[in-house]
């Protein structure tokens, strides 16, 4: 696994200066959270490699991730909503999943063959979630068709992974991957593994008999909208050399972190939703299933484009993840599309938007 080169940590330098801004943010946080009740849990559908199915997506509340606590990645402010105290007991963590059970219950007929576990780090890194923890998630789980859990490189082992494999679950590991470059990984992310190490890590798991899931950043900061979105359609198609599936996640602006900091001083704009339909069409003849899920959309703080058109750019987005037709974009127009091609071709720095 690759380490930070000495200079990174430098004093006030790369990855260190990073981490100290965004340790100073993270410490405005005055939450506090029940370790008995989970994040959030939901019902949807996903595309998977058998098809659309129900889904149960769950988003444990653990004690949040390790490398969050140091500092951690610009747009991430999921660490904020984690416990305190840095873990969570075996009990209140099936606490969490029996209440995720109980909505499911009222809200299904049936249960969901599609189960997605998240946190707000790491599912495999047993300091968040023990061994104890993960083999009886995976007992609860073992007659459903498929499981998703999302860790970093670091933790994907393939014993850690067989607790779910063994149960005959078709599994998934998704890796917050970002991007296929390491420097925009690095130095807008500040994420500290390398691509070398995403390959690793889906060796790791193919060797347990499961599958990778990758999830992508579009704009990360530091990036014009155009860079943004060549960045994201190079990384796509290297992901999916690796990948069945590949998640792009528009970035919207979560509280404590660097990212808000930069949008409430006018240097940061979400991505324009027209960006994502660009990079989905254009990638559509990727070797991988290619979805998004923009969160937050039509909002100042997630991905939007003028507020008249983001509801039905939304609904085709949401039609291409479950149909991977990229005919569905040609559905939709507005006459702020102009304006973003304005800006794609005419946007030269990183923190002066030219549109909000």
């Amino acid at each position: 696994m690759s380490k930070p080169t000495p200079e990174v940590y430098e004093e006030g330098r790369g990855m260190d200066a990073h981490n100290q801004v965004m340790r100073s943010i993270r410490a405005e946080k005055d939450r506090t959270y029940d370790p008995h009740e989970p994040t959030r849990v939901w019902l949807d559908e996903d595309n998977t490699p058998n098809g659309v199915r129900q889904s149960l997506t769950i988003i444990l509340n653990t004690g949040g991730c390790r490398w969050a606590r140091a500092g951690g990645c610009t747009m991430c402010g999921y660490v904020a909503e984690s416990v305190e105290g840095g873990s969570v007991s075996h009990e209140a963590l099936m606490d969490q999943i029996e209440v995720c059970l109980e909505h499911e219950r009222a809200e299904a007929d049936e249960k969901s063959p599609l189960i997605k576990i998240y946190t707000s780090g790491s599912f495999l890194d047993e300091r968040e979630v023990g061994a104890r923890s993960r083999q009886a998630i995976a007992e609860t789980f073992g007659d459903r068709e498929r499981i998703v859990v999302e860790s970093l490189p670091d933790f994907v082992e393939a014993e850690r992974v067989g607790d779910f494999t063994e149960q005959g679950l078709a599994t998934d590991v998704a890796v917050g991957l970002e991007t296929a470059t390491d420097r925009v990984r690095r130095d807008c992310v500040n994420k500290y593994f390398e691509f070398a190490d995403f390959i690793e890590a889906s060796e790791a798991a193919e060797a347990a008999g499961a599958g990778i899931k990758a999830y992508l950043l579009l704009k990360p900061p530091f990036l014009t909208e155009s860079e943004a979105v060549e960045d994201m359609k190079r990384s796509i198609r290297r992901c999916a050399e690796y990948a069945h599936t590949v998640s792009m996640n528009p970035t919207n602006v979560q509280r404590y972190t660097m990212v808000d900091e930069l949008y409430f001083r006018g240097g940061y704009r979400p991505p324009w939703l027209w960006s994502v339909a660009e990079i989905l069409d254009s990638t559509a003849d990727a070797d991988a299933i290619v979805v998004s899920d923009p969160v937050g959309h039509g909002s100042d703080r997630g991905p939007h484009n003028c507020g008249e058109c983001d509801d039905r750019v939304q609904r085709a987005i949401k039609d291409f993840d479950l149909r991977q037709d990229p005919s569905v974009f040609e559905q939709v127009s507005c006459e702020c599309k102009a304006t973003w091609e304005a800006v794609m071709e005419r946007e030269a720095g990183y923190n002066m938007p030219l549109a909000r």
